[in-house]
């Protein structure tokens, strides 16, 4: 496990947590003021209270939390966040209501979760030519095939 700087910006705010050992996201809390409610087809942003150094070649990837999607029907709007490793700003997670009624998210709640990946920066080398494969250039739904 490695260790990461975090910052609280506000006092309210809660650490990340991670449900079980072996959980890849780490728990993200909504830091608000009172019950903040989400009309359907809505976009809310949400303070985490908390800022982190993500070390150099690495990115906080934010994604849905299952039960949260599933019960209430709320998922991060712009579906999968990046958080770059020089980005020092309070995380923010921007919620959408993809459900039917209002959904209500009380200060404290879990509200996304955190995977810390690795990631290659790349170096575009434009060719005439790319190396064959068995699919090629097959599309959405060509390994599926019958």
């Amino acid at each position: 496990m490695q260790t990461l700087n975090i910052k609280k910006l506000d006092e309210r705010a809660i650490l990340p947590t991670y449900g079980s050992e072996f959980s890849a996201g780490a728990d993200l809390y909504a830091c608000t003021d009172g019950p903040v409610t989400i009309a359907p087809g809505e976009t809310y942003l949400f303070h985490t209270g908390l800022a982190m150094e993500i070390p150099e070649g690495y990115a906080g990837l934010i994604f849905a939390r299952s039960g949260l999607a599933t019960k209430k029907g709320l998922a991060p709007s712009n579906k999968v966040g990046v958080v770059d490793a020089d980005y020092r700003g309070e995380i923010m997670v921007s919620i959408f209501n993809h459900s039917g009624k209002e959904q209500t998210v009380e200060h404290g709640e879990r509200i996304a979760q955190m995977v810390i990946c690795p990631f290659i920066a790349a170096k575009w080398n434009v060719v005439d030519e790319l190396s064959d494969t068995v699919r090629g250039t097959g599309g959405f739904g060509s390994t599926g095939a019958k």
